[in-house]
């Protein structure tokens, strides 16, 4: 599985520096709020042409991945951020708090008070990776930031990645976006949402970010799902720190939304951009969108890009683990001729009807089960011998 993985990794690092390369100039812009842990490798792939602004309210953690980072368009800022610059998070707040109450009912939040004390003087990398960052040296909650306006600041005319997971005030964050996605020229979003919540509209819930996200035209492309069991009967978890459970009620998950060009809109995008939103589909590993980037936008896409070799290296990405890898046009040929790889393996016909075991057949059936009851007498005998009984 490790290898399956890497290979995967591979092949979409090399779609997405070929698409970078496409670029020339071109900046790819993400603003990362909660970035705790770093800017997602996947990123990484756009090499210099990444431009990137991560936000955290560890401030520890922030001055440790500047201490890091080596891309000189990459900076950090240690802040709470919130709806508004003049209206502190409101962690009280019902919808927050009924979040918090299901929290407190889950295994992983018992773990992390079991590990409670050494965590509160774990260096801060451990605490980033247990996420927990409240135990951390943090920002003035009372002096919240709004990430648009940041933006201004700096002169980010555009955006062309928001990924937000605060664990808080995700949803007060998103509607600060409201009615700057098209000047900033976004082109997708990643958001953590929750399960839980009354149907209250200022929630951070699933159904309002949803509703909030389509209202500004985006779609949702991929949906993750997070599990975790509660307190009254633990689940194993699925990492070796305490977070999802591989069974339990859905609770979060990440979501990826984005702009679908090939379903058509009156505002054509740039070259630039079908090339970025193809590059991010290959990273969300979605290389069936990123194909239909290409081949819905060929014509315009021939220059920076040799169409066919990327569409050969989806192929590949989306084959990795099979046993005979084919390129793009082999690939879809096969499909149009209803080849057996495109189906689960049939399943073997059961047998007619089997007449009486012959006596050799028979003889070895009375064997098999004298062998077992001998091997289960002695079982017994040492189970009684080591309790001296």
């Amino acid at each position: 599985m490790e290898e399956l993985l890497g290979d995967r990794r591979h092949t979409m690092e090399q779609f997405v520096s070929a698409a970078a390369r496409g670029l020339k100039d071109e900046r790819f812009r993400l603003l990362d709020i909660g970035c705790a842990g770093g800017i997602d490798h996947r990123w990484r792939t756009f090499g210099p042409r990444l431009q990137a602004l991560g936000i955290d309210a560890s401030a520890a953690e922030c001055r440790r991945l500047a201490a890091l980072e080596q891309n000189p368009d990459i900076s950090y800022v240690a802040a709470f951020v919130g709806g508004s610059a003049d209206r502190p998070f409101d962690a009280s707040a019902d919808a927050h708090r009924r979040l918090i109450a299901m929290f407190d009912r889950l295994s992983v939040r018992q773990m992390l008070e079991i590990r409670g004390a050494r965590l509160r003087g774990a260096a801060i990398e451990e605490k980033v990776r247990h996420n927990v960052w409240d135990a951390s040296d943090l920002a003035d909650a009372r002096t919240p930031i709004s990430a648009p306006d940041l933006l201004a600041e700096r002169g980010w005319a555009g955006l062309d990645y928001l990924k937000i997971d605060v664990d808080g005030a995700d949803f007060e964050i998103l509607r600060s976006f409201e009615g700057r996605f098209d000047g900033l020229g976004v082109l997708a979003v990643e958001l953590e949402v929750n399960f839980v919540g009354s149907g209250a509209a200022d929630e951070h819930s699933f159904h309002n970010t949803d509703a909030f996200m389509r209202r500004h035209g985006f779609e949702l492309l991929r949906l993750d799902n997070r599990n975790y069991s509660t307190r009254a009967l633990p689940a194993r978890f699925l990492y070796p720190e305490p977070a999802q459970t591989v069974s339990g009620r859905v609770f979060q998950s990440d979501a990826f939304y984005a702009r679908d060009p090939a379903a058509g809109s009156d505002k054509a995008p740039s070259v630039a951009q079908l090339l970025k939103l193809a590059a991010i589909f290959s990273a969300w590993e979605l290389p069936d969108c990123a194909a239909e980037i290409l081949t819905a936008f060929r014509d315009r896409l021939a220059g920076p890009i040799d169409v066919d070799e990327m569409l050969d290296r989806l192929a590949v990405q989306l084959q990795v683990g099979a046993a005979d890898v084919l390129p793009y046009r082999a690939y879809m040929a096969a499909f149009s001729r209803e080849a057996a790889r495109f189906f689960p393996p049939k399943s073997t016909p059961p047998r007619g009807p089997v007449g009486p075991p012959t006596f050799r057949q028979r003889v070895r059936a009375a064997w098999a089960a004298y062998r077992d009851w001998v091997y289960a007498d002695e079982v017994e005998a040492a189970r009684r011998k080591a309790s001296g009984r």
